[in-house]
């Protein structure tokens, strides 16, 4: 009960730090683990092998993204729950968790591996790159279920006030991960396959490091008979809150997409590999933000839902703050270091000198994006779904599409169309947020 009450109670500065800094800490492993798998696979299995994991990744978003559409809505709707002290729907939203994600997971494994190829040449791949993607998706598609759960409960304990241990949970799996990674793919010379059996065998582990804490009968929020049966308000509830994040994601993903067919008619594979080193950079600060708002959303859901809405509005400001701050670092490092960036990633001299001037374009509108974050996911902790959903979708479909496509019509080189494309549609997007953030804080203390 203290671990849930404590979120209307304590300074608000203290809280974020005690919930976002296990996040942040869990969330750069992942990102740290998604950079030495690339590493690996960069030197272990080639540039064409980093080109086609770069084609997959946004098949793979797209699988995630079923899973935060049931666990980012549903830890959401905890938060609220435990705000206003109705325990029993708290602990019917855990179950409800794990019946969604099964349900979703296995739908989306079987249509993933009927057009497993055919999903993979339209996302970017060419036939020189499929191999790779076809067999590190293969095996990606047959863990989808434990991918799933294992997202799913994290967030829910975060929400239910324990996010130490669920930052335990994922540096378990990084860890394990990191360990198999080197093993799978060069002592039993797997390759990507290898890779992929890897962050399924890790993840399994971490499913069962989790489940324990929701078989103690001491906890509040805990599995018992009576939870498992969907329930029509909470399942459309959480997946209406999920829904922000979700589109997002799959925006995101088809985004992607046409980066990579464009990319791809351009420039070639090799172009596509260079925008996989900048993903990889930019997505190790991106976690980082992704972990203060995990570590903002159960304040802010528990605050909102206990009526207290000036301490909603603080957790707000010092998140934005702290993710300018974050966003710095990586404005630096893309502006300033591109080639030992590169580096890192890869030994290819082509390969390098082609991702510097990109790298600098996409970095460019770094320092606003942490705010732009923040934003839609304090609509997303208090369950504000229209207006999340509404900024989830500005960035991605409303400014980058349409720039993705036009630009490089324009410009001379069209490739650089491409990388502008980028950084333009995430100034807009920071605009459009600001003009929404201004026009709800007139009516923030509304019920809901």
């Amino acid at each position: 009960m203290s671990k849930t009450t404590e979120l209307g109670i304590e300074p608000v500065n203290r809280l974020l730090w005690k919930y976002a800094l296990p996040a942040i800490i869990a969330m750069t492993a992942t990102s740290l683990y998604n950079i030495v798998d690339s590493v690996y696979i960069g030197h272990g299995c080639g540039a064409l092998a980093l080109s086609a994991l770069t084609v997959a990744k946004p098949f793979m978003d797209i699988c995630a993204a079923f899973g935060s559409l049931v666990g980012v809505g549903a830890s959401s709707l905890l938060a609220i729950y435990l705000g206003e002290k109705d325990y029993d729907k708290a602990n019917r939203v855990l179950g409800n968790v794990i019946v969604m994600n099964i349900i979703l997971s296995a739908v989306v494994m079987i249509v993933g591996l009927i057009w497993l190829d055919p999903i993979l040449f339209a996302f970017g791949a060419s036939d020189d790159t499929i191999h790779y993607a076809h067999e590190y998706m293969e095996i990606i598609l047959y863990g989808n279920i434990l991918t799933h759960i294992y997202f799913g409960l994290n967030a829910m304990l975060r929400s239910a006030g324990h996010p130490r241990f669920s930052m335990t949970a994922t540096i378990v799996a990084v860890v394990v991960n990191i360990i198999l990674d080197p093993i799978f793919i060069f002592a039993l010379d797997m390759g990507v396959r290898g890779a992929a059996l890897a962050t399924v065998i890790s993840q399994a582990i971490a499913v069962t490091w989790q489940v324990t804490k929701f078989f103690d009968k001491n906890e509040l929020v805990r599995f018992h008979r009576g939870i498992w049966r969907l329930n029509k308000h909470i399942t459309f509830r959480a997946l209406a809150i999920g829904l922000s994040p979700f589109l997002y994601n799959i925006a995101h993903c088809f985004v992607v997409i046409i980066i990579n067919n464009q990319l791809k008619t351009f420039g070639g594979d090799m172009v596509i590999a260079s925008y996989g080193v900048i993903n990889r950079l930019t997505f190790v600060f991106a976690m980082i933000i992704m972990g203060l708002n995990q570590g903002m959303q159960p304040i802010a859901g528990y605050n909102y839902g206990a009526k207290k809405y000036d301490r909603v509005q603080k957790t707000f400001l010092i998140t934005c703050l702290y993710a300018t701050g974050v966003m710095a670092i990586i404005f630096i490092l893309g502006e300033f270091f591109p080639r030992f960036i590169t580096q890192i990633f890869t030994h290819d001299y082509t390969l390098i000198e082609m991702t510097i001037k990109p790298m600098r374009i996409i970095c460019s509108s770094m320092l606003i994006i942490g705010f732009q974050m923040v934003t839609g996911n304090l609509f997303t902790s208090i369950g504000k779904a229209g207006k999340a959903i509404f900024l989830s979708l500005t960035r991605q479909v409303l400014y980058l599409i349409p720039l993705v496509l036009w630009l490089p019509t324009i410009f001379a080189e069209p490739i650089d169309g491409v990388w502008w494309s980028i950084p333009i549609s995430d100034t807009l997007s920071a605009i459009t947020a600001v003009i929404v953030l201004i026009s709800s804080f007139a009516t923030f203390s509304e019920s809901k």
